[in-house]
């Protein structure tokens, strides 16, 4: 399985494609790509009959160009990297981050497969791809793309519970810029399972995380939060600075309504942040002495009727 992880800490279930089932889509786009260009010769050569032989050798030049080499860029761009041979064997050409290929992709891997497999009769393409870890060739390298499977059966997602709303704001001006996408994968996967684990493991696991995540962030794990509501707090910051840039600065997702004022994105009405703070402290409800800082039954009753409940008990 791939190691390609969204900005929402995502994994992306997909599967590299492996050399064999490549290979096969290559020969079929190759014998396509051929039958195309005979056919396409052989109505030159009665349509250019009268012309000289430079005029007969350009037209030449320029439709094996064409056929062999600008047709495939054509229809992986416009397919979005699926040609006929990679529909038929259910791969698919995607980037490194597991978005869809554009036209310069596509236009790297075709000049440069030009050479891998035209050229050298695919011979540099398949040691390019039995050496490389995800089987990529040179034009994959240099285009940063990867061929993947597209018929894997589709894997369920745990639930992410959010972020309690005495956190709101604590964690908008933290640096995320160092933090690697494994430690990223890593959190979401324990938050999403905690309440699968037992209470000391679970505890435990939190802390050995968040201690990494504050080391990479550079600022320490506030007093007094727990360190299960602490990663919730930064996972939930990271996914709003990924909508807000990926859709601009409008509401983002995950964003909590406080009962003095309007949504937040990403939890941070700094005018309320204190009037929270000193509500949970209030509330009565720290459980300092729970092994996970996190509820049994998944949930905790709402102080009042307007906040969600998020499964995180507030400190004392």
């Amino acid at each position: 399985m791939s190691e390609l992880v969204t900005g929402e800490a995502v994994a992306l279930e997909l599967r590299p494609a492996r050399l064999p089932s490549r290979a096969l889509a290559v020969l079929l786009d190759l014998a396509v790509a051929v039958l195309a260009y005979l056919l396409v010769s052989i109505v030159l050569v009665f349509t250019t009959a009268s012309w000289d032989e430079a005029a007969r050798t350009a037209v030449s030049v320029a439709t094996f160009v064409l056929v062999l080499v600008g047709a495939p860029i054509a229809v992986e761009t416009l397919s979005h990297g699926r040609s006929l041979g990679k529909l038929a064997f259910g791969l698919r050409v995607v980037r490194d981050d597991g978005g869809p290929i554009r036209f310069r992709h596509a236009l790297v891997r075709g000049v440069i497969g030009v050479i891998e497999i035209l050229v050298t009769f695919g011979v540099v393409a398949c040691i390019a791809s039995l050496v490389s870890a995800r089987g990529r060739r040179l034009g994959d390298v240099f285009a940063g793309t990867l061929v993947v499977r597209e018929r894997v059966p589709a894997a369920r997602v745990g639930f992410v519970p959010p972020p309690p709303p005495w956190l709101a704001g604590r964690f908008s001006g933290l640096d995320l810029s160092a933090v690697p996408d494994g430690l990223w994968l890593a959190v979401r996967q324990y938050l999403a399972r905690m309440q699968q684990l037992d209470p000391q493991v679970g505890w435990a696991m939190a802390e050995r995380l968040a201690t990494d995540l504050a080391a990479r962030t550079g600022t320490p794990v506030p007093p007094g939060v727990p360190p299960a509501a602490y990663l919730a707090g930064v996972l939930q910051e990271r996914q709003a600075r990924e909508v807000r840039r990926v859709y601009g600065s409008g509401p983002a997702v995950g964003a909590t309504r406080h009962s003095g004022g309007g949504p937040t994105v990403g939890g941070s009405p700094h005018s309320n942040h204190s009037a929270h703070s000193g509500h949970a402290a209030r509330s009565g409800g720290a459980d300092h002495s729970g092994r996970s800082g996190y509820s049994g039954r998944g949930e905790v009753p709402s102080a009042s009727g307007d906040r969600p409940a998020t499964g995180f008990v507030p400190p004392a």
